[in-house]
């Protein structure tokens, strides 16, 4: 009690103390990433967004999604029941910016990818309450009646990049062409494509086959998110969490 009178009594004694143990905390915390080469351990099955799935993303943003979903599970019995394994650092390692999401609204996204068809997410975002009558979302039909403008995808695999994103000069010359190729299953370049991006789901995912919609963006980028990683065989630090 007595030293701790000394410094409540000298507000600038308890300044420097303050100072002291903020420094030594901070050291302890930044100190290791100046030797450490990565902070993301890497993970099987991690790969760039196809231009289709990008595009999506874009709209996913544009349209506030992140408002009122999250795209992160976090590693408590309650929520990995509820959604899933719970979310690793590598599967937001080519976001720009991540969709981790502070407030859920809405159910997290995280896993949502295969967790319901194509057909389930048209009907979802032309009309919501049609199939959660509690649920406060708007409507987006417009998304359907809408052809996707991607006249610069090229450039938007460009950009992400120059920050890291591992975009081949490949991947950059064919982002039109493969951004077609996913909603095309007969398409005669789909084996180069699927080679590019392994995983990539190919079909025409708003059922609209007259036209490349934002919806059918919006779909592909949903129906990829969680797919990515075989958590039956991934392990975290030794541990099996099959």
């Amino acid at each position: 009690m007595i030293k701790h009178a000394v410094f409540e009594k000298n507000s600038i004694l308890l300044t420097v103390g303050i100072l002291i143990v903020v420094a030594i905390g901070g050291i302890v915390e930044l100190a290791p990433l100046f030797y450490l080469e990565s902070t993301i351990e890497e993970v099987e099955g991690m790969r760039p967004y196809t231009p289709l799935e990008l595009a999506g993303r874009d709209i996913y943003i544009r349209e506030g999604c992140y408002n009122c979903h999250s795209q992160m599970i976090r590693p408590l019995r309650d929520e990995a029941e509820r959604y899933g394994h719970y979310s690793l650092a590598a599967e937001s390692m080519y976001d720009h910016p991540f969709q981790w999401g502070s407030k859920r609204t809405g159910p997290d996204l995280a896993r949502v990818g295969g967790r319901y068809s194509d057909e389930w997410h048209v009907a979802h975002m032309i009309a919501p309450r049609d199939l959660v009558p509690e649920s406060v979302m708007p409507g987006y039909p417009f998304l359907a009646t809408t052809p996707l403008d991607a006249a610069d995808i090229a450039d938007h695999l460009k950009a992400n990049q120059i920050v890291g994103v591992p975009y081949s000069d490949e991947m950059i010359a064919t982002a039109a062409a493969d951004l077609a190729v996913q909603v095309d299953p007969d398409s005669d370049e789909l084996e180069a494509f699927e080679a590019r991006y392994p995983k990539a789901q190919v079909r025409n995912f708003d059922g609209n086959g007259e036209m490349i919609s934002e919806l059918d963006a919006l779909i592909a980028y949903l129906q990829m998110l969680g797919t990515l990683v075989d958590f039956t065989t991934y392990k975290a630090e030794g541990q099996n969490l099959r």
